[in-house]
């Protein structure tokens, strides 16, 4: 640990409470937690067994923890700590489900030639790091919330307000895997389910990278782009019209890859900088290399600061494209929006975020570090977008390994002590809203956290 105090700010009451439920924090204990969370496989859409899995510890724990079903294969997981009812209430939130589902035959080839160690759902130690899919996040930062929420339980520290320790399905940017029933089983769909099904609370604090304390957040939109040609045969390219749409979606493609720099660059603002990708091109037929298709489609995310809605992106997108078509009068080319979910922001002044960089200080010895340029969209965006004021925090990316650190392996490893580090500010913070007032936070978020 650092030489700074990190209890500085707290009263001697809460110092001690947050000193006590530190004592159940162990790295041993993390790496058992992280270690199960990682060998049970969770693709979006199939968190089912895992969310089982998180109850049953919790409710070993001594927490009262419960399955949420959406259907017969995705579930959410949730345990609440009740206080008196005359202090606010706080829930610590994580999603559950994978990027990647850690099989060859959804993986490969688009995540590389093969399938590494680190993106099976099978987790591996070497001292301080924990490997597997998932294992940083978002499993490492699951496995955080339930050792905070198991800590503060064991302590048996008199709460005013509940704590929710909640665990969400679909936390990630993706609509149904192959087979599946549903469409909408990523998104936030879990989190979304969550609060409508009354597990609701006064603040939030979502665990997810990133050594800071975060209160905006990109959201995104998601367009398909048609681009749209000739279908013809190879034998009569000479002596037929001849209008490639595969050729033309590189044109479409870098075109727009040009335009997401300078998208990015206008609308830069606070702590985020939202980028644009192509991410995939789909049409003709794999098997009939002989014959062009009549059009080809493009799937982009474009990623839209806080204050600017889907409406006004996808006009500025479609704007976009009226560019290309003036440069380059013989593209056909067409988009529709078909996914958008807003950004969003909190008060820096909200209890939360002032109770949040406050614990950040003190571990640090120093004043909060805001990290700006952030592209990156979790579910707080649902969570706030339904009136919870909620704050982001998590663990930076391990950069001391054994292997080069790619997005991938970013993703899939997780340091133990990072691990500690964190749940250690996710229990001051907790501690330092569930045991006051409402009428107290209330007061306090207008001052100075005390």
């Amino acid at each position: 640990m650092s030489g700074a105090d990190e209890l500085a700010g707290l009263d001697a009451q809460r110092s001690g409470w947050v000193a006590d439920a530190w004592r159940h924090v162990t790295a041993d204990r993390l790496r058992d937690l992280i270690t199960g969370l990682v060998d049970i496989p969770s693709p979006t859409g199939d968190e089912g067994p895992l969310a089982e899995y998180v109850a049953d510890t919790l409710t070993a724990a001594g927490c009262r923890a419960t399955v949420q079903p959406l259907d017969d294969r995705q579930a959410n997981a949730w345990a609440r700590l009740s206080g008196d009812g005359t202090g606010p209430d706080l829930m610590l939130y994580a999603p559950i489900d994978t990027l990647t589902v850690g099989e060859e035959s959804e993986d490969l080839p688009w995540i590389g030639p093969e399938l590494r160690d680190d993106m099976r759902p099978r987790a591996t130690v070497h001292d301080d790091l924990v490997e597997g899919l998932g294992a940083s996040n978002p499993k490492g930062h699951a496995a955080c919330v339930m050792m905070a929420a198991e800590a503060i339980a064991l302590a048996g520290i008199p709460l005013t307000g509940d704590l929710v320790a909640a665990f969400g399905a679909g936390g990630m940017p993706t609509n149904a895997r192959p087979g599946g029933k549903r469409l909408n089983t990523g998104q936030g769909t879990g989190c979304s389910f969550l609060l409508e099904q009354g597990i609701w609370t006064d603040y939030a604090l979502i665990a997810k990278p990133g050594w800071t304390v975060s209160w905006d957040e990109v959201g995104l939109v998601w367009f398909e782009v048609t681009v749209h040609g000739t279908h013809t045969y190879v034998g009569s390219r000479h002596r037929l019209p001849y209008d490639n749409p595969v050729a033309r979606a590189g044109e479409v493609a870098r075109h727009l890859e040009e335009w997401f720099v300078e998208y990015a660059d206008r609308h830069t603002s606070g702590t985020v900088a939202p980028q644009g990708i192509v991410s995939s091109i789909q049409g003709g037929w794999p098997r009939m290399a002989a014959v062009t298709p009549a059009s080809c489609t493009l799937m982009v995310d474009l990623r839209i600061a806080p204050g600017t809605t889907p409406m006004q992106a996808k006009r500025e997108f479609l704007a976009a494209l009226d560019t290309l078509r003036e440069k380059n009068p013989g593209i056909h080319v067409d988009a529709e929006m078909v996914l958008a979910i807003p950004g969003t922001r909190t008060d820096p002044d909200s209890w939360i975020c002032r109770s949040a960089t406050a614990s950040w200080a003190a571990f640090e010895g120093r004043e909060h570090e805001v990290i700006r340029g952030n592209s990156g969209a979790t579910d707080a965006n649902i969570l706030r977008g339904r009136g919870i004021p909620t704050v982001r925090v998590g663990m930076p990316k391990v950069t001391d390994s054994l292997f080069d650190i790619d997005f991938a392996r970013g993703m899939n490893t997780v340091s133990v002590q990072a691990m500690e580090k964190l749940t250690r500010h996710l229990i001051r913070t907790a501690i330092d809203t569930v045991t006051r007032s409402r009428a107290e936070v209330a007061s306090l978020s207008e001052g100075t956290t005390a």
